[in-house]
C-alpha cells in the first residue's frame, strides 16, 4: 500500500492481537495502530508489545481511524456501536467486524447508517498465523477499502471473499468451527493409539504431525482429497481397511449433519443478537 491507514482497534482480546501482530509482520506500522479497551493494564501491556498508541476511550479510539475494526464480543456490540456513532458518522471510516453472527444492516443501523462495512468470519488458528477467515463487504465498500481489509487479514492466514453475505453462515460452519472438528479427529486418535498402547506424548506428537503434513500436502498439490486419499491407499492394505471402516460407519453423512447444525444454529444466532429471534 502506498499510505498506510490508520486502523483502530475496538476491542483488545486474543483475536485483535493477533491481527495487531501479523498486521505488523506482514508490514502495517505501529505508529498507524491504536486500540481501546476498557482495562488499562491490559491497554499498556499491548501498547508495550506492540508500540502502539492506546487508550480506554473508545471514541477517541475510532476518532483517529481510517479503518475501525470492532473486537468485542456480540454481547455488547451494539452498546459499542451505538457510543461511537456519532464519530463514526462524522468520519466516515471503513468499519471491519469480526463479531460472529451479527449481520452487516444490525451493526450499521447501530452506527447510524450509510457506513462501508465488512463483515469477517475468522477462526481461532489466526492466533498462531494460519487463519482461514471469510469476508463480506456491503455496497457502500470501495475497492480501495476492499485491498485494505484483504490485507489485514491476509496477514494471519487466507483471506477469501464471499459475494452474498449469507454465505459467512457456510464459512461459520467450514472454517469458523472447523479447528474443533479437526481436534476432534486428533483427540479421537490420540486415544486409540494410546489404547493401542503408545505412550500418550508419542500419540500426540505423531497424531498432530500427521495432520499438519496432510493439510500440506492437499495445500500444495494439484490433486483434490480424494485423489490425495487414493494415494495412501494400497489394495488390500492397511489404510484401505481404516478408510472403508469410515465410509461404512457413516463418515460422510455424519459430518453433513454436523455442519448443517453448525449453520443452523450460526442462523439462529445472527436472529437472536439483532433481537429478532
Amino acid at each position: 500500500m502506498s499510505k498506510s491507514p490508520t486502523i483502530s482497534f475496538i476491542g483488545a482480546g486474543n483475536m485483535a492481537s493477533a491481527i495487531i501482530g501479523g498486521m505488523l509482520d506482514g508490514g502495517f506500522k505501529a505508529a498507524s495502530v491504536w486500540v481501546s479497551a476498557p482495562d488499562d493494564n491490559h491497554l499498556q501491556s499491548i501498547k508495550q508489545r506492540f508500540g502502539v498508541s492506546a487508550t480506554t476511550d473508545n471514541r477517541h479510539c475510532a476518532q483517529q481511524a481510517d479503518i475501525v475494526v470492532l473486537a468485542v464480543k456480540p454481547q455488547v456490540m451494539r452498546d459499542v456501536c451505538e457510543n461511537i456513532a456519532p464519530v463514526v458518522q462524522n468520519t466516515r471510516p471503513l468499519v471491519v467486524s469480526i463479531a460472529a453472527g451479527l449481520e452487516a444492516d444490525t451493526l450499521d443501523e447501530w452506527l447510524g447508517g450509510g457506513l462501508p462495512l465488512v463483515r469477517v468470519m475468522p477462526n481461532t488458528p489466526s492466533l498462531v498465523g494460519k487463519g482461514a477467515a471469510g469476508l463480506y463487504a456491503n455496497n457502500q465498500v470501495s475497492e480501495h477499502q476492499r485491498t485494505n481489509a484483504e490485507a489485514i487479514f491476509s496477514s494471519i492466514g487466507v483471506a477469501v471473499w464471499v459475494d452474498e453475505e449469507p454465505l459467512l453462515h457456510a464459512v461459520t460452519g467450514l472454517s469458523g468451527s472447523g479447528p474443533a472438528y479437526f481436534f476432534l479427529m486428533l483427540e479421537a486418535l490420540e486415544e486409540a493409539a494410546t489404547d493401542a498402547g503408545l505412550d500418550p506424548a508419542t500419540a500426540r506428537r505423531l497424531a498432530i504431525q500427521t495432520m499438519a503434513g496432510a493439510a500440506e500436502m492437499a495445500a500444495r498439490s494439484e490433486h483434490d482429497p480424494a485423489q490425495l486419499k487414493r494415494n495412501v491407499m494400497s489394495p488390500g492394505g492397511t489404510t484401505e481397511q481404516a478408510v472403508n471402516t469410515f465410509e461404512e460407519g457413516g463418515l460422510r453423512g455424519l459430518v453433513r449433519k454436523a455442519y448443517d447444525a453448525a449453520i443452523k444454529r450460526s442462523k439462529q444466532m445472527a436472529q437472536e443478537l439483532a433481537g429478532k429471534g
